[in-house]
Parts: structure tokens; C-alpha cells; sequence
């Protein structure tokens, strides 16, 4: 059983882009790049067609994970989400014990960038903060140890 790839509207959409980019640009470029390698004779000791062909067989690779992902997708709706507990969508606001401020976006897998601040709902903390309201307080399990934050806003 192939597992659903949770999205916002605006995940699928960027998945939807990247992969029309893959496609199309992505495979122009390696296919020129082995063709140049190509005309440096000898494929057997070629080591630029060696990795120009190991660069396309990523760019598949990519390709078919996402075609994946967008047939798998479960798009949820933003706008019927409402802000009393932590779900998938929720932007939250959490302190640690430190008083220091974390700002989250909780979204599926496929999504999450943690530079960004998107963080998965299968992730310690993402996991930890679901179902659970303003003020309360969550436990991460942690490599370090037991992390304590607390909930401070749940906004959509």
C-alpha cells in the first residue's frame, strides 16, 4: 500500500512546477551533457559520461518520486482548518524552557524544509505539538533528551 503524500494547495502546485521543470529543462540539460561527454571518445574510461549518466538516472529518479507523491497526494484545505488545537496546516508559536521563540509551520513530509520553518508532522517536534492547544505544554523526545516547549499562538 503506497503511502498518501499530505499537501497544502500551494505544496501540490510547487511539486507540480518543479516536476514540469525536470521534464523539460532538467532533461534537455542531460541529455546535452551526455552528448558532450560522448564526443570525448572512449565511454569505457569517459568519466563525464559516467556522471552525466549518473546525473540523468537522479534526474529520473526525481521525476518518478515526484509523479509519485502528486498521484499519492491528499490535498487538505487550509480555509476549513480552525486554530483551536495543532494539525497539519497549523502555524505555530512555541517557547522552550529558555523563553526563546519558535515560530512552525506544520505540513506533510513532502513539504517540510525546516529553513523555512515547515516542519513535518511526522518530525519529533511536529508529531509532539499535534492535537495540542494554546498553553499547553509539549515533551520532544530528543537525541539530547526530553525538550519542553509550550504553545503559545495556533494560527492558520
Amino acid at each position: 500500500m503506497l503511502q498518501e503524500t499530505l499537501l497544502t494547495a500551494e505544496g501540490l502546485k510547487e511539486l507540480e512546477q518543479e516536476l514540469e521543470n525536470l521534464k523539460t529543462v532538467g532533461r534537455k540539460e542531460a541529455a546535452e551533457k551526455i552528448k558532450v561527454a560522448r564526443s570525448f571518445g572512449d565511454l569505457s574510461e569517459n568519466a563525464e559520461y559516467d556522471e552525466a549518466m549518473s546525473d540523468q538516472a537522479k534526474l529520473e529518479a526525481r521525476i518518478n518520486e515526484i509523479e509519485t507523491m502528486i498521484k499519492n497526494a491528499k490535498v487538505f484545505d487550509e480555509d476549513t482548518l480552525g486554530t483551536e488545537v495543532v494539525h497539519i496546516g497549523s502555524k505555530v508559536t512555541i517557547t522552550n524552557s529558555k523563553k526563546q521563540k519558535f515560530e512552525y509551520k506544520i505540513v506533510g513530509f513532502a513539504q517540510a524544509n525546516p529553513d523555512e520553518g515547515k516542519i513535518s508532522d511526522e518530525s519529533p517536534v511536529g508529531k509532539a505539538l499535534l492535537g495540542h492547544k494554546v498553553g499547553e505544554k509539549v515533551v520532544v523526545e530528543a537525541p539530547i533528551g526530553a525538550l519542553e516547549f509550550k504553545i503559545v499562538a495556533i494560527d492558520k
